[in-house]
């Protein structure tokens, strides 16, 4: 069965890529706006969404794969940075903080659609002004939620991490093979 990919995330792709499975990637274009709902709730919905968007119109002899991350501190998320001022102001909340990362993927089919949600905490260290400045030099908070790469420069803000890394990159790789592997019913 053909698989499809919804999200024109760079990092989902390179990730999905590491499975070695053939894939088409279709943007699904939807209504990202929180509603009255916990950031995990909201990172699930987004990643059914996504999915079921794409399958819709993608017809019934695909599978299709959705993906959502959310970045959030308590009950606060922080989306991508809409421009510098953003940026700092994110990075300085997540300042000596442990925060939640949380990915949901999720697979519409011919069976219909299954989830499954990865929560990963990541501890930063305290940044200073100059860090902060550095970082948003370099360009690479800007198309992130939290405003920040782990993969990249901001993965030496990092002192501890518990749950999974490809999570906070974009693209939970154990959950995503679980769902892959799920019989079609």
């Amino acid at each position: 069965m053909k698989l499809v990919l919804a999200s024109a995330s760079p990092r989902r792709k390179q990730l999905l890529d590491l499975f070695g499975l053939t894939f088409d990637i279709i943007t699904a274009d939807v209504d990202e706006r929180r509603i009255d709902e916990s950031p995990a709730d909201m990172t699930i919905r987004l990643a059914v969404l996504k999915a079921q968007t794409v399958y819709e119109s993608a017809g019934p002899d695909v599978q299709v794969l959705g993906g959502d991350t959310t970045v959030a501190l308590g009950n606060t998320v922080f989306g991508k940075p809409a421009n510098r001022d953003e940026a700092i102001e994110m990075l300085n909340v997540l300042s000596a903080r442990t925060h939640s990362v949380f990915s949901a993927v999720a697979l519409a089919r011919s069976g219909g659609c299954n989830s499954l949600l990865s929560e990963t905490r990541v501890t930063f260290r305290e940044l200073s002004d100059a860090d902060i400045a550095a970082y948003c030099d370099s360009g690479d908070p800007y198309d992130k939620a939290g405003g920040y790469g782990i993969q990249g420069g901001a993965g030496s803000f990092v002192t501890a991490i518990a749950g999974s890394y490809s999570g906070v990159v974009g693209l939970p790789l154990w959950h995503t093979h679980q769902l892959l592997m799920m019989p079609n019913e």
